[in-house]
């Protein structure tokens, strides 16, 4: 089992932060933080990684590429193999969905509705 301690996930996002201005509006993938911050400090393939996961090394790639969300047992896998919460994990993937998805809330054809009178 490949375990990271939360104090080092933080230490990590507040560098990443302070190395890269995050735009509210615009959150990394959750799979580039799961890149950036845990796989590549830690020195872990994608293979070695996907292995510790139980998941093959496709299913992996995809969301380090940013082509596939993190599902609630991905967040499950992850929170055990680097001892963080899986809520923060789903937590990670909503607002990143949100984003992308109010990008285009122009296209949307929706009607305000309000309480009759």
């Amino acid at each position: 089992m490949i375990l990271l301690d939360t104090n080092v996930v933080s230490e990590l996002m507040r560098k990443k932060r302070d190395s890269r201005v995050i735009k509210m509006y615009d959150p990394p993938h959750p799979g580039e933080i799961l890149k950036e911050l845990c796989l590549n400090p830690l020195g872990i393939s994608i293979t070695r990684a996907a292995e510790a996961l139980g998941v093959s090394r496709k299913t992996l790639s995809a969301i380090l590429n940013g082509r596939a969300g993190i599902t609630p047992e991905m967040a499950i896998r992850l929170s055990l193999a680097f001892n963080t919460s899986a809520e923060s994990w789903l937590n990670q993937q909503a607002y990143y969905d949100l984003s992308v998805a109010r990008r285009k809330d122009k296209e949307f054809k929706v009607e305000r509705l309000a309480a009759a009178s």
